[in-house]
């Protein structure tokens, strides 16, 4: 009796080890996993599914039917499609965003369809996104339901989710079987991100680079941020910190900050400072910003500067030849043109004052 008993004992314990050992082989599988994300701004969406065939099956309402369905396992009594094969289809957002307008929060979740019928489906996200499939599917753990149209697509055999459309701060994901598109659009306040994200950033390491906070600034004066938050930044790159330095970048900076919000006194004094530390070209460029808001006064010193300051470069000539173009002054800006010319100027430098000389009629 003593052997019979510690041999069924063994022939248990080893049919439990073969078991697990089992389940955990690594096979192959009929429907093949696969993973696809996309960036949009700094947030990214990502998909991981499994991609069965068509196979010469009929496939919308028949082997994926239209409508909630009792799946015949499970729990679930009404359930939509997973949107794949296997376990659950995962749709991942790394922050906050919106679905078909919907706002959805950052996180990771089942991605279902119930599809209705020829031509409308529902996108649904369920919490549950460690579930097998849809047959443990809970309606009352739902974070969103999105209504979308469906769409004819030329044959695609395997499953495939495919992101379009995709621009600064949206993209479409598409998922393609058979002749079938089901679109739905996710969007993300980029803006907002990209802010909450430097403002963290700026209180760790990344806050003892004075570049940091210029970066900063101009993000958020470009980007529609707060102004008076940006030039806090630019204020702290310029003085008051160990890693402050005052330079023609970040005093230029300053000055688009000021002007925009409406210290043009303020704008005007930080851009002859700015001019006092920049290079040719940085000084070069500051005379056509001045140029492009119609300040030819401040454009004017800053060329005529260059000019004194490199008095053999053909650029600085054309450069104050174009500016007195634009003043009205013909007599000076050929005369400045014609220098250019005579300089031995490179080819685009020549072509620039060959074409405005040819405006002036004087070639």
């Amino acid at each position: 009796m003593k052997t019979n008993y510690f041999s069924s004992i063994f022939t248990c314990l080893f049919l439990v080890v073969s078991f697990n050992s089992f389940a955990q082989l690594n096979t192959p599988r009929g429907s093949q996993q696969a993973t696809v994300s996309q960036r949009v701004g700094i947030s990214d969406v990502s998909l991981k599914y499994s991609r069965p065939s068509v196979k010469e099956r009929e496939i919308w309402g028949k082997l994926v039917p239209y409508g909630m369905n009792n799946l015949g396992f499970g729990t679930a009594t009404e359930a939509p499609w997973r949107a794949g094969a296997n376990e659950n289809t995962v749709i991942t957002f790394t922050h906050d965003a919106k679905l078909e307008g919907k706002p959805i929060e950052a996180g990771t979740y089942g991605l279902h369809v119930n599809v209705k019928d020829e031509n409308n489906a529902t996108i649904i996200l369920s919490k549950d996104a460690d579930a097998w499939g849809s047959f443990f599917y809970d309606e009352a753990h739902d974070a969103l339901r999105a209504d979308v149209k469906t769409n004819v697509v030329p044959h695609r055999e395997l499953l495939t989710y495919e992101f379009n459309d995709v621009g600064p701060s949206s993209t479409t994901v598409s998922l393609i079987w058979e002749k079938k598109e089901i679109p739905f659009k996710i969007e993300f306040d980029v803006n907002d991100i990209v802010l909450n994200d430097i403002r963290g950033k700026l209180k760790g390491q990344n806050g003892f680079i004075r570049q940091n906070w210029e970066l900063a600034a101009r993000y958020a004066l470009n980007n529609g941020g707060d102004l008076n938050e940006a030039l806090g930044w630019v204020d702290g790159a310029i003085s008051g910190n160990f890693y402050s330095e005052k330079t023609f970048n970040n005093l230029a900076l300053k000055g688009h900050i000021l002007n925009k919000l409406g210290n043009t006194n303020e704008y005007n004094a930080l851009m002859d400072e700015a001019a006092t530390l920049a290079n040719k070209n940085q000084l070069n460029n500051l005379g056509y910003q001045m140029l492009g808001i119609k300040d030819f006064d401040r454009a004017l010193k800053y060329f005529k500067k260059n000019v004194d300051d490199n008095p053999k470069d053909a650029n600085c000539y054309d450069s104050l030849g174009e500016c007195y173009k634009m003043m009205g002054d013909k007599k000076n800006a050929i005369k400045n043109l014609r220098k250019s010319l005579s300089l031995n100027p490179s080819a685009n430098v020549k072509a620039n004052s060959e074409k405005l000389l040819a405006e002036l009629n004087a070639t």
